[in-house]
């Protein structure tokens, strides 16, 4: 792996950078932490759209930009530096590349193209009350009636199905139980607006409103809503996790709070000397600077392995190894500066934005309280752990 980037990647970086700031100072967004999942910016998805930059991995003859994945973390990662919404990253990173690979011809052509241009939105139906890590335990059911599937069930944790046209649904379409229940589930595209679908929120402990319930009942859909092939949706998952998991979204999510915390130590005085002076803030800095620093390489590494298109066995088992160690990596360099910036502001972390003398305008009490959701969404870090056990290590399942 070179670990320079080509000019081209460094132009490109640039002209990213200007455009964001760009729109800061034109209002349209407003830098906040967990921006990429807590954000909503329907303005700028349009502004990056025109842009040609959503699709970006994905073939032109679809909209796409037709570029490698690392000039798509070059781009996810300036969003992620100024903690700007990302509206359309489910569709770019998931549903476009499942589509890709296994949708008719007929789904990529309605479907790429207007997520490209940004005029519509994803969430993905995955888990469940009773099925978070362990995906073929899902119990919603898609049964075959005719021409169409009739859907039945809950999903949990869906993340923006309450501003999503459409959700990417995982569900049981064999009752066989004689039958591994992983060969017993499809995928399925589902327009939220059909009737039978209700979307409750679920307000996490921050205050914020980004996860839902989502109930189907009786929900009719047409066959052509079918994505791949029947009874193979969670090996189709399977496949396309990797994307899930590798992204800049992992370790930069609280990329601000980093950045906000390092100014706050350099103005902050005590006791006539800038707080940087300390030498326990001093280090505990380094160590995250350096941290962050490897988990760029992870990643980038991820982002190398996945344009290298190597299908091999030992090329799958490499990737699928490497996403998980950066992904693990990553959401636990995010608890740590979640605990990093807590240390240093003491007390005023309690303090949530709006109130008169909370620090960082509450930058750091919203990111604490979100930070035991790092080390659970895709996939748990003890799950990750296994994972690196048996394809990096060698180690037996059980």
């Amino acid at each position: 792996m070179d670990f320079r980037f080509t000019a081209e990647q460094e132009h490109f970086r640039q002209e990213v950078r200007a455009f964001l700031e760009e729109q800061l100072k034109a209002g349209i967004f407003k830098p906040q932490v967990n921006a990429w999942t807590h954000g909503y910016g329907p303005e700028l998805a349009r502004r990056t759209a025109t842009r040609g930059w959503i699709g970006l991995t994905w073939p032109k003859e679809y909209g796409g930009g037709g570029k490698g994945y690392l000039e798509r973390v070059i781009f996810t990662e300036e969003f992620l530096r100024c903690g700007a919404p990302m509206d359309f990253m489910i569709g770019d990173r998931q549903v476009g590349p499942t589509l890709l690979a296994f949708g008719t011809e007929a789904q990529k052509r309605f479907f790429l193209p207007r997520i490209v241009r940004g005029e519509i939105r994803f969430c993905i139906g995955m888990s469940e009350p009773q099925a978070g890590s362990d995906l073929s335990a899902v119990k919603t059911r898609a049964a075959a009636d005719g021409d169409s599937f009739i859907i039945n069930g809950q999903k949990l944790w869906t993340s923006a199905a309450h501003v999503s046209d459409y959700v990417y649904l995982l569900a049981r379409t064999n009752p066989d139980t004689a039958i591994p229940a992983a060969r017993t589930l499809s995928d399925f595209i589902v327009d939220l607006k059909l009737p039978g679908i209700t979307i409750v929120p679920v307000v996490d402990m921050t205050g914020g409103h980004m996860w839902n319930e989502v109930f189907f009942d009786s929900v009719r859909v047409p066959g052509s809503a079918l994505v791949g092939q029947k009874d193979r949706g969670f090996y189709q998952h399977m496949a396309i996790l990797d994307h899930e998991r590798s992204g800049m979204e992992r370790l930069m999510g609280n990329y601000p709070l980093l950045t906000a915390i390092s100014r706050y130590v350099r103005d902050t005085h005590v006791a006539g000397a800038p707080l940087c002076q300390k030498e326990w803030v001093r280090h505990l800095l380094a160590d995250l600077l350096v941290k962050y620093e490897v988990g760029k390489s992870l990643i980038y590494r991820v982002a190398w392995l996945i344009d290298q298109k190597d299908d091999s066995a030992a090329g799958r088992i490499e990737l699928t190894r490497s996403t998980c160690i950066a992904k693990a990596f990553g959401t636990r360099y995010e608890q740590a500066l979640d605990k990093a910036a807590a240390r240093i502001l003491g007390p005023g972390t309690l303090l949530a934005e709006g109130a008169e003398w909370a620090p960082l305008a509450g930058m750091a009490s919203l990111a604490y309280l979100y930070s035991p959701a790092h080390t659970t969404q895709a996939g748990t870090h003890e799950i990750l752990l296994n994972v690196i056990a048996t394809r990096g290590l060698g180690l037996p399942a059980r």
